[in-house]
């Protein structure tokens, strides 16, 4: 049996004639940079994560730097996140001319500790990014108190968090800005790059609006200087229609990380993912943690079974961020997690029989190595 680790074209298949008829829609209007679709896409969202804006971007890396710098943040500013995430999270920071401070992770849930972040502020800190890693919300109320209590502004990397849920509230919604990633891969994906910022704050969205526009309110008249970060027209005409089946699919997430859950609690060597009491969590990534990893995946892969890494080297020890001289030992449980965490196939049409293969065979490899 093979088991892909994602597989984008039965969903495809599923909603074959919608995205047609949408991506046929923006090919009769020629509406392909930003424009109506867009517009209606992004009202779509806000409505979704209970918020007053949507604003589209061309990807979630720019969702990120542009609310760094619509929030004011530059050159000889700190800005705190974690160090077990996709490096765009820190490289919005750089971008933004402010230094990346980390503090690190919840053993269970693999989101920022709130207990370890106060003692990481400091006369430069002006915001705090808190990552929704695998699409389970960070610990938010004492995130947001010990900013508060700092002035600083929150940001939410909801990259991998489209529909979580934070005390019933959506990830997103809680901070300053929340920043989404559309990537194809994402529980709300795509055909190709695009992202969101949605906020409560009306300044915000105004300036980000500017922002990815090369900073024009109106065309050729440029008040502030800008990029290109529009979000096209096909991009939101195809998540306008995906997203009408993202509870759904976010459902069909749990209930298979359910049947993982049932398979794999108790098996010798295998720690399943915690789902934190505060939240509800969407499953962008269903990841256990093991001793041998590599010997794991290899002997998976052997047998039809693809799996995954997320994230091998924590941002603290790229190459690309070695001028902080942070070593090994710096994020002692950020670093343990990345050294165990495999994540297994995981998809809303990922089917029972193939779930109670891949458990099967991690039973079978365990058992060999042990």
């Amino acid at each position: 049996m093979n088991v892909p680790f994602l597989d984008l074209r039965v969903q495809y298949r599923s909603i074959k004639e919608e995205i047609s008829g949408a991506i046929g829609q923006v090919m009769n209007d020629c509406a392909f940079a930003g424009g109506p679709f867009v517009a209606r896409f992004e009202e779509e969202f806000a409505s979704f994560c209970a918020c007053r804006s949507a604003v589209g971007v061309g990807s979630g890396t720019e969702a990120l730097w542009l609310s760094l710098l619509a929030l004011g943040i530059g050159e000889g500013d700190e800005v705190i996140t974690v160090p077990n995430t996709f490096i765009a999270t820190a490289e919005a920071i750089t971008f933004s001319g402010a230094r990346p401070v980390f503090v690190d992770i919840d053993e269970k849930t693999f989101n920022m500790d709130p207990e370890l972040l106060e003692r990481t502020i400091t006369s430069r800190t002006r915001a705090i990014i808190p990552v929704h890693l695998f699409g389970q919300a960070a610990d938010m109320d004492p995130i947001m108190e010990i900013a508060r209590a700092h002035g600083l502004a929150v940001i939410e990397d909801a990259c991998q968090a489209h529909g979580a849920q934070y005390r019933g509230r959506p990830a997103g919604s809680i901070g300053d800005a929340g920043c989404f990633s559309f990537y194809p891969g994402k529980n709300l994906g795509a055909y190709g790059e695009a992202g969101a910022v949605v906020t409560n704050r009306s300044d915000l969205a105004e300036t980000i609006r500017h922002l990815r526009d090369h900073g024009q309110a109106e065309k050729y008249y440029h008040g502030t200087i800008g990029w290109n970060a529009r979000m096209d027209g096909l991009q939101a005409a195809v998540l306008s229609v995906k997203l009408r089946y993202l509870p759904d699919w976010s459902e069909a997430r749990r209930n298979n990380a359910l049947i993982y859950d049932d398979l794999l609690n108790g098996m010798p060597g295998i720690i399943t993912p915690v789902r934190a009491e505060y939240g509800k969590h969407v499953f962008h990534i269903y990841a256990i943690r093991v001793n041998h990893r590599n010997q794991i995946i290899s002997e998976l892969l052997k047998r039809g079974i693809h799996c995954g890494v997320h994230y091998p080297v924590p941002v603290h020890l790229q190459k690309a961020y070695s001028f902080l001289g942070l070593g090994e030992g710096s994020f002692p449980v950020a670093e343990k997690c990345a050294r165990e965490l495999i994540s297994l196939p995981m998809f809303p049409e990922l089917t029972e029989d193939k779930i109670r293969y891949v458990c099967d065979k991690i039973r079978q490899v365990i058992d060999a190595l042990q």
